[in-house]
């Protein structure tokens, strides 16, 4: 077999098992049963991954666990207790201390005082002269990229499409920039109507043959807000933007979507480390 044919395999296998452990995050995910589903001993479908994706197995089915307990802690009315045995760790004090190594504060405290918090006031006014919303004119991008519907905190799971497929292709670059279109309001459309789009820059140079699909991205003004935390805390910051900001701003949203530029990578960066850049498109 060809070395693009065996690529093109991998690729393929890649995707099923990155959506097998989206899908099955409550439950056992060993390298022996993911390995299964890859058709590939542990010992050599374990080396592909991390190659592809820069991270173990471990890694990542930690990584997707603790980001969901995030936000249900700061979505739902779960318990911690409840949290702490979805996120796959039954003792309670394992999962304080987990969570605290990795969000900077044990679970109940980040509940009450995360990031999501920042836009958030005690008098309901807001607090908007306390965060900078910088003005941007853009020329227009063409992403490459794939669909996604549902939940908008489920587009991690189309990303990992993305950036596999292009590094199994070997047509990743180091300068291609994460880019989330987000089509719908979550407040008006159900959760699982709601359409995406998980991206990558530098489409125009990369050949859109499946899954991939190019999309381009209008140029013009935009108010670009920077956010820093956890994925799960950015619904706060929309409304922020939306509620406090625009009203005073002068400025009327033009018709065209609204995408979010993510700065550093999950993979490599705590969740109270990530950094976001909101872009909401001006008349």
């Amino acid at each position: 077999m060809k070395e693009g044919s065996i690529w093109a395999v991998y690729e393929q296998r890649l995707r099923r098992v990155s959506a097998y452990i989206h899908d099955h995050l409550d439950e056992e995910l060993d390298l022996d049963r993911l390995s299964a589903i890859a058709c590939l001993s542990p010992h050599h479908w374990h080396r592909i991954y991390r190659a592809v994706h820069g991270e173990t197995l471990a890694a990542t089915v930690k990584r997707l666990r603790l980001h969901r307990a995030a936000g249900d802690l700061v979505s739902t009315t779960l318990s911690v207790e409840e949290i702490a045995r979805r996120t796959g760790y039954p003792n309670l004090q394992s999962f304080n201390r987990i969570f605290k190594s990795v969000f900077g504060m044990p679970p109940a405290l980040y509940r009450r005082d995360g990031s999501h918090t920042v836009f958030q006031s005690t008098n309901g006014k807001g607090l908007g002269g306390m965060y900078d919303v910088t003005m941007k004119t853009i020329a227009p991008r063409e992403l490459i990229g794939v669909s996604h519907t549902g939940s908008y905190m489920g587009v991690g799971r189309a990303f990992e499409t993305p950036g596999g497929t292009l590094q199994a292709r070997q047509l990743f670059r180091p300068d291609m920039k994460m880019i989330g279109v987000y089509l719908d309001d979550p407040d008006l459309v159900p959760e699982d109507k709601l359409r995406s789009f998980a991206c990558v820059t530098g489409g125009v140079d990369v050949p859109a043959k499946a899954p991939l699909v190019h999309r381009q991205l209008d140029g013009g003004d935009y108010a670009v807000l920077r956010h820093k935390g956890p994925y799960a805390d950015m619904h706060k910051a929309y409304q922020w933007l939306y509620g406090e900001w625009l009203p005073i701003s002068g400025r009327a949203v033009r018709d065209t979507v609204v995408f979010e530029e993510y700065i550093n990578n999950p993979r490599d960066a705590a969740p109270t480390e990530l950094l976001t850049d909101i872009y909401l498109p001006l008349k």
